[in-house]
């Protein structure tokens, strides 16, 4: 087996533009205060597991009836895996094949609606994803959408609202979850709702999981007919997702994901699943998911102090959503003149946004990466000061370039989790 040195100086002597290029992404995590909450470091073990044999595998369909023989040990990995998703989240079902979280939203629309039937997600300029029925996405266009919204004045979801819409619309499915919703989802209501229009109740988890696992968010499981996410975000693990499910849907799910929208899994990202959800088993990992909130709430604090917008007036959760209009400066401006100054962000549109969604009127930001180095509420107030300077003076490049420098220093006191030291 070759160590990481030794892998590394392979692929250098073998790649030497691509070696470079990873090269100076590694430089480029450890230097940065990384604050898009989709986001994170994962563990030099999970690194381990994507990185290891099992890609040389080829596993179309499941543990016990395979198409490929030499499934010996994969069938013991995913059963482990799925065994593994299912205690730490409390469900009856685990499939956990999916590659990412839109073919895991896909499956479960494929499994549970026919074609025309209608969807009822959260709008993505309110908080939302593609995939819960946005007019761009194969969500909206093999099913009927409708949308719910937030409240003008609160930017909260009103419940209220989202029954009368549910009731008069009457959909097959009923989406939770959302890319830049900075409040928790009062799961509980949203099932009742969809069991008063005899609806399926789907929540997408895949910013929160972690979250959830924590205690720190209210579970879903008790509530929803399914669930999906993510495995990387706040859950830390890779790039994949699982789809969560009652008994009673777990062959559709199965089904839908193979033979009907993938092929074989990537045996090398179910095992990173599986690394990470055992260190989600742990008491410091709940530890982990409580500081994300602390954090959060200190950084959200923080910029409210310094005379920043934000969506609903804070957070409850791991990301915040920054409107900066009365600061005069858009939100890609500002999120580009931030990387500059080594605080990685993204512009994102804000509820009722007037400008358009290439050049926003937002910022959005989360705290799951820095709270992975050790950051706690004293590094959110300097970061919050760091994203003052730089968005009061957008264009300054001597502001960016001092400001850079700090977060260098910052950063080199928090080594980031999975990365060798510099």
């Amino acid at each position: 087996m070759l160590d990481v040195k030794e892998a590394k100086l392979a692929l250098r002597d073998t790649d030497p533009e691509i070696f470079a290029l990873i090269e100076e992404e590694e430089r480029y995590q450890q230097d940065s205060i990384r604050l898009i909450p989709s986001e994170n470091y994962v563990s030099r073990a999970v690194l381990e597991a994507s990185g290891s044999v099992l890609t040389n595998k080829y596993s179309e369909g499941y543990p016990g009836k395979r198409y490929y023989e030499g499934q010996l040990y994969i069938d013991q990995l995913e059963t482990l895996v799925q065994d593994r998703a299912k205690a730490l989240f409390g469900v009856e079902h685990a499939n956990v094949q999916p590659y990412s979280g839109s073919p895991a939203n896909l499956a479960t629309y494929y499994a549970l609606l026919e074609p025309g039937d209608k969807i009822m997600g959260m709008s993505l300029p309110h908080g939302g994803h593609l995939t819960h029925g946005w007019n761009v996405n194969f969500s909206a266009r093999f099913y009927t959408a409708v949308q719910y919204v937030v409240d003008e004045e609160t930017h909260l979801i009103d419940y209220d609202n989202v029954r009368d819409l549910a009731k008069s619309e009457r959909p097959r499915i009923i989406v939770a979850g959302a890319t830049a919703y900075p409040r928790q989802f009062d799961f509980a209501t949203l099932g009742e709702i969809a069991r008063e229009v005899d609806a399926y109740f789907l929540a997408d988890i895949a910013h929160i999981a972690g979250l959830i696992v924590a205690g720190v968010h209210p579970d879903p499981a008790p509530h929803a007919d399914v669930i999906t996410t993510t495995t990387h975000k706040t859950l830390r693990g890779p790039r994949g997702a699982m789809i969560l499910c009652k008994e009673e849907h777990a062959k559709a799910i199965d089904r839908a994901v193979f033979p009907a929208l993938q092929g074989g899994p990537h045996n090398h990202t179910t095992a990173a699943i599986g690394v990470a959800l055992k260190e989600a088993a742990t008491d410091e990992f709940r530890a982990y998911g409580e500081q994300i909130v602390r954090n959060a709430k200190a950084l959200a604090a923080e910029l409210l102090e310094r005379g920043f917008t934000l969506v609903s007036g804070g957070t409850d959760n791991h990301l915040v959503l920054i409107d900066l209009t009365d600061k005069g400066v858009t939100g890609k401006k500002a999120a580009r003149a931030l990387d500059r100054a080594g605080i990685v962000t993204n512009y994102n549109t804000i509820p009722y946004d007037p400008r358009k969604p290439f050049s926003p009127s937002g910022v959005r930001i989360g705290t799951p990466s820095v709270t992975s180095r050790g950051m706690g509420e004293d590094e959110m107030r300097r970061i919050a000061a760091w994203m003052d300077e730089v968005v009061a003076s957008p264009e300054d490049e001597d502001v960016s370039k001092r400001v850079a420098a700090q977060v260098k220093d910052l950063c080199d006191g928090f080594p980031a989790p999975g990365l060798p030291a510099s």
